[in-house]
């Protein structure tokens, strides 16, 4: 048990898996890009235009800029969480690459290393074009914005090590959806994205302050809108210490997994 806690062997040969991902991404990149971007102007326009229409001002702003920030944020979690479930478990059971690559000099540390990274990097690309989107609808306010390209890269990460975690015990797709539907989506509903949290009932209150996303939403929140406090600094160290931590077990039990 001790095993799954420590810190893994991973070296720089973790790019290549990285590498190897990429290049097969770039094959289909344009359909990507599309969801990518489609996604968020949905979501823009349906939420904030369409509801927003029905509802006041939330937090002393439009409901369409109170959601904006967490939609940059969920979209990061979602991409990366996606990568690291449904693409890792195909590419280690199906298409059998994980067999193939440790056939080679890399270690399987490396390659689920490098499988994360890639998955943190599906993560930024879908934060950065929601990002984008949301600075076209005109509702970045503040320099401090500049930080959100950082926080995209420490969600990513985070969820995406999370994610691994999953992976390592499912024995088939269908199992993500326990992991989907009770993780994910509750999460992305109850941490500050649609609404205030001071405005819903009291447990859902201390439910959120468990998850991740939350801190993750306050932050982005903080920064788009030039209002940053404590939570910078401190939610940032409770987004990156569960990263880790997450990193080192999900490497570990992938490799516990594998090598059976």
């Amino acid at each position: 048990m001790n095993d799954i806690f420590r810190i893994p062997s991973v070296s720089w040969r973790c790019l290549r898996v990285w590498q190897r991902d990429r290049d097969a991404y770039m094959k289909f990149f344009k359909l990507s890009l599309l969801g990518n971007l489609g996604d968020p102007i949905l979501y823009l326009v349906a939420m904030g235009y369409g509801l927003g229409r029905f509802l006041n001002q939330m937090e002393g702003m439009s409901y369409l800029e109170f959601i904006a920030p967490g939609l940059v944020i969920s979209s990061s979690m979602f991409a990366a969480s996606f990568e690291c479930t449904y693409g890792s478990f195909l590419r280690m059971i199906y298409m059998k690459t994980y067999d193939a690559i440790i056939a080679t000099p890399l270690s399987i540390e490396d390659v689920v290393a490098g499988d994360i990274l890639w998955g943190t990097t599906k993560g930024m690309i879908s934060g950065t074009i929601m990002f984008a989107v949301v600075g076209a609808f005109g509702l970045i306010d503040s320099f401090w914005a500049v930080g959100i390209p950082l926080l995209i890269v420490l969600v990513s990460f985070l969820f995406a090590s999370l994610s691994m975690a999953a992976t390592s015990f499912v024995k088939t797709f269908e199992a993500f959806n326990y992991y989907i539907t009770l993780f994910l989506t509750p999460m992305f509903f109850f941490s500050g994205v649609f609404f205030p949290l001071n405005r819903l009932p009291d447990w859902v209150s201390v439910f959120s302050k468990l998850l991740p996303l939350t801190y993750a939403v306050e932050i982005s929140r903080a920064l788009i809108y030039g209002k940053p406090s404590w939570i910078v600094p401190v939610g940032s160290a409770l987004l990156l210490a569960p990263a880790l931590f997450f990193f080192c077990v999900s490497v570990n039990l992938m490799k516990r997994r594998v090598i059976q």
